[in-house]
């Protein structure tokens, strides 16, 4: 049996006396597109800060692509496991063109051939040569979360670490976006690991999803329980609800449950 392409197991991570995560443990199998679910503050974007490297300060066990995060972060996973953030306005320097967003990274990565892959890598995500050098400004939101994501397949990742990436778009093009990811991952083989509070998105994206209250995974189950309601935790069912609409039977079972 293949080895997960990420795996944590009792991932902690504090910041001064707060507790951001707890003994947070799943695996992503090769592949897989993967949800990690909350509320606000759960501790999501959290694990996805120690997966791409950007917090070094955790215990416990982390590895990406085989690589122990444990261990001094390797140059290489840069080329491995890709971060996207959520918010594509602020993600992009205001005063840089798609060319130099693009640029910089084949540059700081010596890759060959650096004007093909700009251009293929923005038809890619559905844009083309055109946009090179346009500035954000000149951008839709949905446009500019696509430069985004060119950004970080131009280093031809196999592993996609997605941050609320469609939270900041009208519900419209939220489904381009869901839409430009799926049918990436199709033709890439890449695994996704998607962080988000909007379970719709998780039911549209995923086979597998984590739930994630005060910094615990509180339950891990599959897409199409998710899609039936079918939750053993009442946070949970809670969560799903809140979804839907508000509840006042859910509500008052999850205050009691805390």
């Amino acid at each position: 049996m293949s080895a997960p392409a990420i795996a944590v197991r009792d991932l902690n991570v504090r910041f001064g006396t707060s507790v951001a995560v707890d003994n947070a443990s799943f695996s992503v199998a090769g592949g897989e597109s993967f949800g990690l679910v909350g509320e606000s503050g759960s501790g999501k974007t959290t694990v996805l800060r120690v997966l791409s490297g950007l917090l070094r300060d955790w215990q416990g066990e982390a590895q990406v692509a085989g690589h122990d995060l444990r261990q001094e972060r390797p140059r290489g996973l840069a080329r491995i496991a890709q971060l996207v953030f959520q918010d594509p306005y602020a993600s992009l320097h205001p005063l840089h063109t798609v060319d130099r967003v693009l640029g910089e990274a084949a540059a700081i990565h010596s890759l060959d051939r650096p004007n093909q892959r700009i251009d293929d890598v923005l038809r890619a995500v559905g844009l083309g040569p055109e946009f090179r050098f346009r500035f954000p400004h000149q951008l839709s939101g949905g446009q500019r979360q696509r430069v985004a994501i060119a950004r970080a397949l131009i280093l031809e990742p196999t592993i996609l670490l997605l941050d609320e990436p469609t939270s900041a778009l009208d519900v419209s093009v939220q489904a381009e976006i869901l839409n430009l990811l799926r049918r990436l991952r199709a033709e890439r083989g890449l695994t996704l690991l998607l962080v988000t509070h909007n379970l719709a998105v998780v039911a549209n994206l995923c086979e597998r999803l984590a739930v994630m209250r005060r910094g615990r995974i509180v339950e891990t189950m599959d897409a199409a329980r998710l899609r039936q309601a079918e939750s053993e935790q009442a946070y949970t069912r809670q969560l799903i609800a809140a979804s839907r609409g508000y509840d006042r039977a859910n509500a008052a079972e999850i205050a009691f449950d805390a």
